[in-house]
């Protein structure tokens, strides 16, 4: 039989406040669901209001699933619901005025460019 997590309550943030929550960046927590390093990984990541993360590169694909809340980049505003496909190659830095939950699929881990 396969390794699986399972995680229930994804929409619901209140279900999450349980999770074993780690450090990420200043302002942003996560919770790794699978993988690690330099290898492909899905975790969720959780915002406070008006945390960022710095411009970084995609050396890969990676699926940002918003579940609760919303974030920005420079090519708009996502609110929950919204599924966004980082392409390999392409660069941003990420902010979330009102804090949000997000759920974080990559191949291979960001780049970050800035300090």
């Amino acid at each position: 039989m396969a390794d699986l997590r399972l995680l229930a309550g994804l929409f619901d943030p209140a279900k999450l406040d349980g999770l074993a929550w780690q450090p990420f960046r200043p302002g942003v927590e996560i919770f790794p669901i699978h993988g690690s390093g330099d290898a492909a990984a899905a975790a969720l990541l959780r915002y406070r209001k008006g945390a960022r993360v710095p411009r970084h590169l995609h050396p890969a694909h990676e699926h940002i699933v918003v579940l609760s809340g919303s974030q920005s980049d420079e090519n708009g505003r996502y609110g929950a619901g919204t599924v966004v496909v980082n392409l390999p190659g392409t660069r941003h830095s990420v902010v979330s005025e009102d804090g949000c939950v997000v759920l974080a699929i990559w191949e291979r881990p960001v780049v970050i460019e800035e300090p």
